[in-house]
């Protein structure tokens, strides 16, 4: 008997702990802007709803062809038109042509209208509430011609740990995943567990980790992109709980447990892990001194988005532009993205390989293709004018490279007197007997 009483004692301290934290940081926040509810529309008759959740979405009017899905998943204490109004979801949407929907927690399911992230009825494949918000997917998809390459979930607090729990038990579904002052798959199976796990976060290998994230559907893999942003001075959500899903997803993912790329992004740290076929799939944003919420970018430049209010706080950083970014739904670069590629002066010692935005990516892209090809796959001539050539034949990839390095001799013709063991001769010669090399 008192071994009952002391957990009960146990949880009613954390759970008062958590309830005073939670209204302080929505009072500290300020008040927020009146809302625009009409942004969102709600949506009925999904499915057959066993979470209870209530489903809205924007649809821009400008919708791509084949658009991406971004799902925003709500912290407590709020509703979906709150989220979007602070995060600005809606508005990016508009901005790049993709569709968002919101899912709503009720009252009636959880009295601080937090998602019930920590209830395996409601984290699970297939049931209560991840079941609700995977049929709302669906009508998305169906109703709007949603790629389903592209469909993404982020969400906030409660909201972040939801996100954990869609990725791990619908990876298939998802290209990527944004965790904002959430918690890592698993780490709470009831109430105790997730005050728990908020106040101190939990100790487990990176293999335990993993395992939770591939015991909790039958995908073996790829897994989503994921990104992780956490405030230093969080009190509600310890900030050990971004550490915690960054083994998770690492040892998911199977990439080095160090990170390949360390620097500073308007201030805050920003470390990326990327696979060895040099692809990013893992990143990670600690906001110094910031405390529980999204992270936003006051100001009147392109990247303003969302407003400043309980737990949306101005730290110099969108941390949605930047989502959009890294997932590479948004088609096309701000000022200030294209500035930063020729400013990586703030890398850690040892990082050999510098940050590279998608943008930067992009353009050097857009060179390539300028460079070997003029006419899409058709047959063109190359750079010599010599016709009948393929134009991403391989050959002249290689002489191109070859050339650009100072590691191919001229043609015959203009060497005749050069050393026979040159060795750009030699190399020459050897692509050329091999075929890897035009005449």
């Amino acid at each position: 008997m008192k071994g009952l009483k002391d957990t009960l004692a146990n949880l009613s301290r954390l759970r008062g702990r958590f309830e005073r934290l939670l209204s302080s940081a929505a009072k500290r926040g300020g008040a927020a802007s009146p809302l625009r509810t009409a942004r969102l529309c709600e949506v009925v008759g999904f499915g057959s709803n066993p979470g209870n959740l209530r489903m809205l979405a924007h649809v821009p009017r400008k919708l791509t062809k084949a658009p991406a899905l971004v799902v925003a998943l709500h912290g407590c204490l709020q509703t979906a038109a709150v989220y979007d109004h602070g995060s600005g979801w809606s508005t990016l949407a508009d901005t790049y042509g993709f569709a968002v929907l919101f899912p709503e927690q009720q009252r009636s399911n959880n009295p601080n209208n937090c998602f019930n992230w920590f209830l395996p009825s409601d984290a699970r494949r297939n049931h209560g509430e991840a079941f609700s918000i995977r049929q709302m997917i669906e009508r998305m998809i169906e109703n709007y011609g949603i790629d389903r390459r592209r469909v993404f979930v982020v969400g906030l607090s409660a909201g972040g740990a939801m996100t954990s729990a869609m990725l791990a038990a619908y990876p298939e579904v998802f290209a990527g995943g944004a965790i904002i002052a959430g918690l890592p798959y698993g780490c709470a199976t009831n109430v105790q567990d997730a005050f728990e796990a908020m106040a101190g976060g939990r100790d487990r290998s990176a293999q335990e980790w993993g395992d939770l994230i591939r015991s909790a559907s039958p995908h073996r893999g790829p897994w989503p992109k994921i990104s992780l942003w956490h405030g230093s001075s969080d009190a509600i959500v310890n900030p050990r709980n971004i550490e915690a899903a960054l083994k998770q997803w690492i040892d998911a993912h199977g990439v080095s447990v160090r990170p390949r790329v360390e620097h500073k992004l308007a201030g805050h740290s920003r470390r990326v892990w990327r696979t060895e076929a040099d692809d990013d799939v893992i990143e990670a944003i600690t906001i110094t001194g910031m405390g529980h919420g999204v992270p936003l970018a006051a100001g009147g430049d392109s990247e303003r988005c969302g407003n400043a209010g309980p737990f949306h706080f101005d730290v110099g950083v969108s941390s949605s532009h930047h989502i959009v970014r890294f997932w590479g739904v948004a088609d096309g670069a701000t000022a200030k993205e294209k500035a930063a590629d020729h400013a990586r002066a703030d890398l850690a010692p040892g990082v050999t390989q510098a940050y590279k935005p998608s943008s930067l990516a992009a353009r050097e892209s857009a060179a390539t293709s300028k460079l070997f090809s003029s006419r899409g796959g058709q047959t063109g001539k190359d750079e010599e004018g010599q016709a009948g050539v393929r134009v991403h034949d391989p050959r002249l990839i290689i002489t191109a490279a070859l050339k650009a390095a100072g590691l191919l001799s001229e043609p015959s013709g203009h060497s005749a007197n050069r050393d026979p063991l040159d060795p750009r001769r030699i190399i020459a010669t050897t692509l050329r007997s091999v075929g890897l090399l035009k005449e």
